[in-house]
């Protein structure tokens, strides 16, 4: 009695094509799964400060200079350090980036903040002979993780102020920042806290400086 066909053995043919779907099916599945779409970041509104700045009465108008710093922050890429594997390696963020570099970030919010304080700002290119220069040199600008759940951010700023070719004062400013989560959300929101608290604390330092 022949076989039935529902019952007879796989035949060659059938095999080939049943492989042909099933690898079909799996390159399909691995187009559809995508790379999640980058996210950027940036410090936000400048808000009224929280509390009242000093002005720097002694400085009707000041030139400020954009933040200098080292080459990793010339970038876009978001930073992050595991302090309890290696401390001496920054990683980056995957999918997350800063809207501009952290030194265009820090420069366009400390101005703003500055203005806020009541001082003139003026950039290097509109500024006239005579006006004073506040420089300033970005030393650290980071997020560091004291486990896998906790970080904090941290800015080092240097301060130099000058009047003519004259360095008249330099301060370094140190600010830190627990981050509110575990991610570069958390990082970012962090570092725009210090940021604000970096500013409030060069304009205290202007304000103590002597009139011209």
């Amino acid at each position: 009695m022949p076989h039935s066909p529902l019952r007879s053995p796989t035949r060659p043919g059938a095999t080939i094509a049943t492989i042909a779907v099933a690898c079909a099916a799996l390159l399909t599945g691995c187009a559809s799964t995508k790379a999640p779409a980058p996210t950027s970041f940036d410090f936000g509104p400048v808000a009224a400060p929280v509390t009242a700045m000093p002005a720097a009465a002694s400085f009707p108008a000041l030139v400020v200079a954009d933040v200098n710093g080292p080459a990793t922050l010339d970038t876009d890429r978001m930073f992050y350090r595991l302090m309890y594997a290696n401390a001496q390696q920054a990683l980056p963020y995957a999918y997350n980036r800063w809207a501009a570099t952290p030194l265009q970030l820090l420069s366009q919010r400390l101005k703003a903040r500055i203005a806020q304080g009541g001082v003139k700002v003026l950039s290097t290119t509109d500024a006239t002979g005579g006006l004073p220069l506040l420089r300033l040199d970005m030393d650290e600008f980071s997020q560091n993780f004291a486990s896998a759940t906790q970080s904090t951010a941290n800015i080092s700023l240097r301060a130099s102020l000058f009047r003519g070719h004259l360095l008249v004062d330099q301060r370094t400013f140190t600010r830190s920042a627990d981050a509110p989560s575990a991610d570069a959300a958390g990082g970012a929101s962090a570092l725009a806290a210090t940021s604000d608290a970096i500013a409030a604390d060069l304009l205290a330092w202007l304000a103590t400086q002597p009139p011209r």
